[in-house]
């Protein structure tokens, strides 16, 4: 028996990959959730190779989840949001890949967050992970704000938020501005003791690296520290910022998501916090709503 084109026991994986982590989640054709797995970076734009080894990965760990490790990954219809390629260069290149899925429909991480957000209706969402975003989905058009990535832009992202403190501690070091909480916080963490040693243990590190210094900066802010408090304070207003042209758009509903989402909604403007939307579901299952829906419509289009 065949329902919307599509088998009753077809599995469909779910993958949201960004620039920390990949994570997939295995969905029968009732949209259940049997298994899950996360893995390493899947952002094309800091390695392809890492990327389409992350994806597998999680996808692997995903069905030894759900007790399905024998299942060939060729079975799968596969939903594939990622990170980077909103880039045509690498959205090309990863159209290219000899990918071992039955079918793979690739989309950005923006859309599919958007449709997991908002359970596949019109909405819009900013993104705080470890890079930022905006981007709404209306009447069938599409819109972007930010996302130029680590370090050119994602303002308000853990890895802007971990970059920006090092530079200002690496100030103070050199008594430029004062040293405070942060500073102690951020050498312990490093485990360094001087500026020359910060610089080493810094230099030429991906975005996914200083994403994990932004808990210093949370935690010296709850200490009343001034660096801090500046530095969440900018990247509030920045995503603020976004989310008024996004809600020029006119979206039905504005939702805030990421890793970093319930720790800056705090650092957002009163009257942002107060229409924010939560999400109705994950960005993992909106790549499957988008793989559903693209597989409903290149079945019709076969027939």
């Amino acid at each position: 028996m065949i329902t919307n084109n599509l088998k009753n026991n077809q599995l469909f994986v779910g993958i949201d990959g960004g620039g920390t982590k990949c994570k997939a989640i295995i969905v029968n054709s009732c949209n259940d959730i049997v298994g899950t797995g996360v893995s390493g970076p899947g952002n094309p734009l800091h390695g392809f190779n890492q990327a389409t080894h992350s994806i597998e990965q999680s996808v692997r760990l995903a069905l030894q989840d759900a007790g399905l490790k024998d299942t060939p990954l060729s079975e799968l219809i596969a939903g594939v949001g990622l990170a980077g390629v909103n880039l045509p260069s690498l959205h090309n290149q990863m159209m290219q890949w000899q990918h071992p899925f039955k079918t793979m429909h690739l989309t950005t991480d923006l859309l599919i967050a958007c449709m997991g957000a908002h359970q596949g209706g019109d909405g819009a969402v900013m993104i705080a992970g470890t890079g930022s975003c905006g981007f709404s989905y209306v009447n069938g058009q599409s819109f972007m704000i930010g996302g130029h990535g680590f370090p050119h832009g994602d303002k308000g992202s853990g890895a802007w938020i971990g970059f920006t403190a090092c530079q200002y501690v690496l100030l103070s070091l050199d008594k430029l501005i004062p040293s405070g909480a942060l500073t102690n916080l951020l050498m312990k963490y490093l485990e360094v003791s001087d500026a020359m040693q910060l610089v080493e243990v810094i230099a030429n590190k991906p975005a996914a690296f200083f994403a994990q210094l932004a808990g210093c900066v949370f935690q010296s802010a709850q200490a009343n520290d001034a660096t801090a408090i500046a530095i969440l304070k900018e990247g509030g207003a920045y995503l603020s910022d976004i989310a008024r042209q996004l809600l020029d758009k006119n979206p039905p509903r504005l939702s805030f998501i990421g890793g970093l989402s319930t720790v800056m909604t705090t650092w957002l403007d009163p009257d942002i916090q107060a229409i924010l939307s939560a999400p109705l579901s994950s960005p993992e299952m909106g790549s499957v709503l988008y793989a559903k829906q693209q597989h409903v419509n290149y079945s019709s289009q076969e027939l």
